[in-house]
């Protein structure tokens, strides 16, 4: 009996480790696979967050930081007083969490599209006091 207990699990064990090593090592991609991979990162989706300044039917604006570069697959939030701005388009595939209101922070999900950012999600953020302001205001209720 103990003997099975062991072969089952050295086998178990060695099923787990061989899984790991796959899962950290993956078999490299076919080349035409590679090619497309290269051209998609063209198209990477970028994050940053702000505060909204305006907002018109297709599109809207997010004041920023200056020092906020746009690097793909970096996400980015405000470092300093100094505003700079960023205009988002809204299309029908844009996913929009909340309503978007002047003033409120959000983060913006985009992708370029040339030279226009393209808005692939947008989502209100809320500072740790609103939150638990909001929360106080519910459990009252």
């Amino acid at each position: 009996m103990k003997d099975a207990r062991r072969i089952v699990l050295t086998a178990v064990s060695s099923l787990a480790l061989a899984a790991t090593i796959w899962a950290a090592n993956p078999p490299d991609m076919p080349r035409t696979r590679q090619n497309a991979t290269k051209d998609q990162s063209s198209n990477q989706l970028q994050s940053v967050n702000g505060k909204i300044a305006s907002v018109e039917k297709d599109s809207f604006t997010l004041s920023l930081a200056t020092n906020q570069t746009t690097t793909p697959g970096q996400h980015l939030s405000p470092q300093t007083n100094t505003a700079k701005t960023m205009t988002f388009l809204v299309d029908k595939n844009t996913t929009v969490d909340g309503t978007l209101k002047v003033d409120s922070n959000a983060e913006v999900i985009y992708r370029q599209n040339g030279d226009a950012n393209v808005a692939v999600s947008v989502s209100r953020t809320f500072a740790v006091g609103d939150v638990f302001r909001r929360f106080c205001l519910n459990f009252r209720s």
